[in-house]
């Protein structure tokens, strides 16, 4: 028999997308399947053979012992965007694995903050209600530890990507490590500024709440502050009108600060808006260092107005969760994690890492990202 993807609509009272392949009949529970077959991705100065070696490493453990057919969703903040890799990476990953599933993200935008926060909550409580063994999950922030125990208690496996609970039962968490991300790009945009004494701009996050957030944006800031520079924070916003607000108020950093501003540093997708703020102010000279490869980050980038990026590697993400969860249920958690243990950070985190791209290497990150179907 073999291991052929079965795909299923989440039967959700909400308007959801939901990743699909091919229908077939899961093989039955511990009949032999023919092998997982991972899709093979080419080999350049961006493959993080780490993580490739660790995956085939689970997959050669996943094909020693029986098959089991499994039901998971994997459950997104969205679908577009720094999203649409994470979602193409599970796709892949559970159509190798062959299981009942499927990835969800909002299909609107129009949600506030904890709109979101409870839909995706509703989300969790239907999957686990339509019988999901295993949940992958791109939380919005720590307050969402009740729904993430409820499912656990319900002896579902949860395993978070992006931003984490770890106040939660949850039992692995899959991302880059914030602290150590936020202190490479702080490293990263100190090389290119003149000495201090300066200003520079954190487009961060130093909310409580969102973790993750607030460790990325402390941690490059205790970079620049020991380096002998002024920091000023812009709380970055998410909302419908929070474009115009960044940027209005980064302009209004920039014409103010003192002593003047020497740098900008952007830690989200939303990176881009330094660049804007400081064209917006005439600061044209002024060096600006970004995260992620949105597209308009990129654009900027290719005009010499932003000079280097830091990629999360979202598509390993999304990729690895459905191993993990598949792990966790065919060969336990402790096997699944000794496994896992060259990228563990501590018992619970798999460090993914960050690729760090300078402006002049745009195109050979855009044919990586292509040659893993990763673009954004």
């Amino acid at each position: 028999m073999t291991r052929n993807a079965r795909w299923e609509m989440t039967a959700l009272a909400l308007t959801l997308t939901t990743a699909a392949c091919g229908s077939g009949d899961a093989p039955d529970e511990g009949t032999k399947a023919a092998p997982i077959r991972r899709i093979s991705t080419s080999s350049n100065e961006f493959t993080p053979m780490d993580l490739e070696v660790t995956i085939d490493r689970l997959v050669t453990a996943l094909n020693r012992s029986p098959s089991r057919p499994m039901q998971m969703a994997i459950l997104l903040k969205d679908a577009t965007g720094f999203w649409s890799p994470v979602m193409r990476a599970a796709t892949r990953a559970m159509g190798e694995l062959g299981v009942l599933g499927s990835v969800i993200g909002p299909a609107t935008e129009e949600l506030d903050h904890m709109e979101r926060v409870e839909l995706q909550n509703r989300q969790i409580e239907q999957a686990v209600a339509d019988g999901a063994e295993g949940l992958g999950l791109a939380p919005f922030s720590n307050v969402q530890t009740a729904a993430v125990d409820d499912a656990v208690a319900r002896g579902v496996h949860v395993v978070t990507l992006d931003t984490d609970v770890p106040t939660t039962r949850r039992s692995l968490h899959v991302g880059i490590l914030d602290v150590a991300a936020g202190r490479k790009a702080g490293e990263t945009l100190l090389a290119m500024l003149p000495a201090a004494p300066g200003t520079v701009i954190l487009h961060g996050s130093e909310e409580t709440e969102w973790v993750s957030g607030m460790e990325r944006t402390l941690s490059a800031r205790e970079v620049l502050e020991a380096a002998g520079y002024e920091v000023l924070v812009r709380q970055a916003t998410w909302t419908s009108t929070g474009e115009a607000e960044d940027v209005e108020g980064m302009q209004a950093q920039l014409e103010s600060a003192d002593p003047p501003v020497v740098g900008m540093l952007g830690l989200f997708n939303i990176s881009y808006r330094c660049a804007m703020a400081a064209e917006a102010a005439s600061k044209l000279d002024i060096p600006i260092v970004a995260f992620d490869f949105d597209p308009k980050t990129v654009d900027y980038m290719r005009q010499g107005r932003i000079k280097a990026t830091h990629i999360q590697r979202q598509y390993y993400q999304g990729y690895l969760v459905p191993y993990i969860l598949y792990g966790i249920n065919s060969i336990g958690l402790d096997a699944t994690k000794q496994i896992l243990a060259p990228q563990m950070a501590d018992e619970s985190r798999i460090n993914t890492g960050v690729d760090v791209v300078p402006a002049d290497k745009i195109d050979a990150y855009n044919d990586f990202l292509g040659s893993i179907d990763a673009d954004q």
